[in-house]
This record gives C-alpha cells, structure tokens and sequence, in this order.
C-alpha cells in the first residue's frame, strides 16, 4: 500500500467528526441511549518533530516515538520520521456528565463511570475507524494504544508510565498541557478523553501555542490554584504533584462500588477533573487570550 500524496487535516477533522456524529457505538450504554461524545478536538504532529526524543529523554526510553511504533507493526513499509504524522483528538466530556460527577465525593457518578467503559469502548472503534478509512484511501497508519506490544512500564522517575501515552501524544499535537494532577487541559478544560493515530502522510503539524508543558495550569502559572488537591478523594494529589500508585489503588476499589451501586461492570473517579477551575477550558488568562488571538510562543524548551 503507498500512496504518495497527501491528505489533508480537514478531511481528518471531517472523518472523526462524522463518525462522533453517526456511529452506533457512540453510547453511553443506559437505557435512554444517550451519545457518548459530542465533539472533538482534532491536532496533528509531525514524526520529526523533535518532541519524541524529548519524550524519550523525560519519561523513558521505553516511550515509543511515532517511528518506532509504525514500523514495528509495517515491516513491510517502513517509514522515515519525516513521512509520518501523528493524528490526535480530544474528546470533551459532555456537560451532564460533568455535572453529575461534580456532585461525587468519594466515588465516580454513573455517568462517568459509563464513560469510562462505553465512552472508551467508542474511542477504540474510533481508532479503529481512522486507521480502517486512511488504510482505504492507500495510507498505512497504526493506533500505538491499540498494538498487542503496548504496555505499562514500572518507571522509576513516574512510577508508572507507558510505551505511548495519548496525553503526550496530544501535548504533542498542540491540544494542551499538563496540570497539577497530571490531566491534560485543553481549549475544552480537563474533563476529557484522547486518543491517537499515527499515518505514513504529511499533514501540516498544529502549531503548539504555549511554550511550556505546564502553561496552562494556574498552579504552576501563578501558584493561585490547587483546587484538584481537595477533589481528590484520596489525597493522590498534593502540592508536591500526583501519588499514581494511591490513584491506581483507587481506581481499583472503585470497581466494586460501581458493580454494586451502579449495577454493570466498570470503574472511575475523574472527580479532579471536574469542579475545578479548568474543567471546561483554559484557566490562565493570558495563555487563553494568546490561543483565542492565535499568538503562538517561541519554540518551546525541552521538557523540565
């Protein structure tokens, strides 16, 4: 399969959304039906961009970079660094299911919970779909979350990490930056989900409209906020950054709670997601006057 000329980001951007917009696996799985997902944000990154030997440096040499993933899984197609694209989204949470887990104390809302499951199960055949439609269009592509080899690593400097991180991969792509809890905040807040593609095509790359990875947060902007902390039900979030192991834990136990409260299979917090000053967009005012104006930064520093 090779098809040398290019695609472009609208069309993406068109293939996600209408697949948001009409595909039947885009449920919550309740009784009314309700949609999962109402909209996207959509970022592309280019395969040299020399962020994923950042990556690479910061979190692990385990991380994949976009390279390394499309041609383990296309040997038979192998591509430089300059031939690919990373293609990212964000999905924002609904706001009734922010709502709903605004009221959470303790364990996820219903709503979340589903989302977690349901909501994810979409994001999957997502994947899927984009990879399925650019491989029909005579482009080679690979969702890396979904390669039999993806997995989680013990990280010394993280605790836990993984080989690609879709938070990263849409950091990548201009979508946001990471908060205090280590949740992304995009243009849409935190209260999201991402997920990631990587194509054998060059899409003009988003350009990233903050020269730090941390830029967004008002806790690392100004030292004004750290609401996230008090959300947390388990005190997995202090001044000093995010506890994984107390969060994984939780999330664990979060699962019998949901079974019996809630009556299907699933799990979930997110309650530091929501209820929080960036829980439906950019809290630092000058870095979202910047984006809303289209000011774009120097080029950013290595991550620190």
């Amino acid at each position: 399969m090779e098809n040398n000329a290019s695609i472009s980001g609208n069309w993406i951007e068109g293939l996600i959304r209408d697949f948001i917009a009409t595909s039947p696996d885009n449920s919550m799985g309740n009784e009314a039906g309700e949609p999962a997902w109402d909209g996207a944000l959509v970022g592309f990154a280019s395969g040299v961009d020399q962020i994923w030997q950042q990556y690479k440096e910061y979190v692990g040499a385990f991380h994949w970079t976009p390279w390394e993933v499309f041609n383990q899984h296309h040997p038979n197609e192998p591509a430089r660094p300059e031939e690919l694209t990373v293609i990212s989204w964000v999905l924002p949470q609904r706001e009734m299911v922010r709502k709903a887990n605004r009221r959470a104390k303790q364990y996820p809302s219903e709503e979340w919970a589903r989302i977690r499951v349901y909501g994810e199960e979409f994001n999957v055949a997502l994947r899927r779909h984009v990879v399925k439609s650019l491989e029909q269009a005579g482009y080679a592509a690979i969702a890396p979350m979904l390669v039999p080899n993806w997995t989680i690593v013990k990280s010394e400097r993280f605790s836990y990490a993984s080989s690609w991180s879709e938070r990263h991969a849409a950091h990548a792509a201009g979508l946001g930056t990471f908060g205090l809890c280590d949740g992304l905040i995009t243009a849409k807040g935190k209260a999201m989900r991402t997920g990631s593609v990587v194509a054998k095509t060059s899409i003009e790359p988003t350009p990233r409209p903050y020269a730090h990875h941390r830029a967004y947060c008002l806790f690392f902007s100004d030292g004004s906020c750290g609401e996230c902390i008090d959300r947390c039900p388990v005190r997995a979030i202090t001044e000093a950054g995010h506890d994984k192991e107390k969060c994984r834990q939780h999330l664990a136990r979060s699962r019998e709670y949901v079974k019996e409260t809630y009556k299907f299979d699933g799990y979930g917090c997110g309650l530091c997601q929501v209820g929080v000053p960036c829980e439906t967009g950019i809290p630092v005012k000058a870095a979202r006057e910047a984006l809303e104006r289209g000011e774009l930064p120097s080029p950013p520093p290595p991550l620190a």
